[in-house]
């Protein structure tokens, strides 16, 4: 069987590898990256009327203000980080399951013109169509330490990326000599296009999800 690498940050490393191990897949968690709060000014709450978040990270890293948030309508793209949310407080969040833009078209259809999006120091582009965002980052996303990752993986290993920016770093240290004996899941097309070319192979599910990246690697590890 091909190990699967999860090269995604914790906490969410762990969930994906848990699903990997209950699908019977060698799962080995490597981290690029390590999330790391950032100080920052928290708005009026009475100035919006809608809370965006686009990661679980903003509702674990946010600090004690994502509190003054919680009248708000709220929302989150993907379901973890939906959970997180219900973790800090909000009872009532309305997920969507793709990507920025299309829960800022619901944001809008639900009659919100005023949003609070809080979340990382890169995020992905969000079209607001009719909204006004102010966007505010309450964590980075820091490298993590070099371990000689690259040198270490086995050839026919399956890597896992769930975002552009990790995709950035693997291409850079991995060598376009060693990505030939490398398969690559990237989360979403753009993840895909920022990690490179020369792989085994490489792919992005139809929707961007754990799930059906899993899906993915069981077809290649088994």
């Amino acid at each position: 069987m091909r190990p699967l690498i999860i090269l995604r940050p914790e906490p969410g490393a762990g969930q994906t590898a848990e699903r990997a191990a209950s699908l019977g897949l060698e799962a080995r968690v490597h981290p690029l990256f390590v999330p790391q709060a950032r100080g920052w000014e928290a708005p009026a709450p009475d100035r919006f009327n809608a809370l965006l978040l686009t990661s679980a990270n903003t509702a674990r890293l946010a600090g004690d203000r994502l509190a003054d948030y919680r009248r708000l309508p709220a929302y989150a793209v993907g379901r973890a980080t939906a959970k997180a949310m219900e973790a800090a407080g909000f009872t009532q969040v309305i997920a969507g399951e793709t990507d920025g833009t299309a829960i800022a078209r619901r944001i809008a259809a639900d009659g919100h013109r005023h949003v609070l999006h809080l979340g990382g120091q890169t995020v992905a582009s969000i079209d607001p169509g009719p909204l006004m965002i102010e966007r505010i980052a309450v964590y980075e996303m820091v490298r993590a330490a070099d371990t000689g990752l690259a040198e270490r993986l086995e050839p026919g290993s399956v890597l896992l990326i769930h975002s552009p920016r990790a995709g950035q770093l693997l291409k850079q240290i991995v060598s376009r000599d060693r990505r030939g004996a490398l398969h690559l899941i990237a989360i979403s097309p753009a993840a895909l296009a920022a990690s490179g070319t020369g792989w085994a192979s490489a792919q992005s599910p139809d929707k961007p999800d754990d799930e059906r990246m899993l899906a993915l690697a069981v077809r290649l590890c088994e």
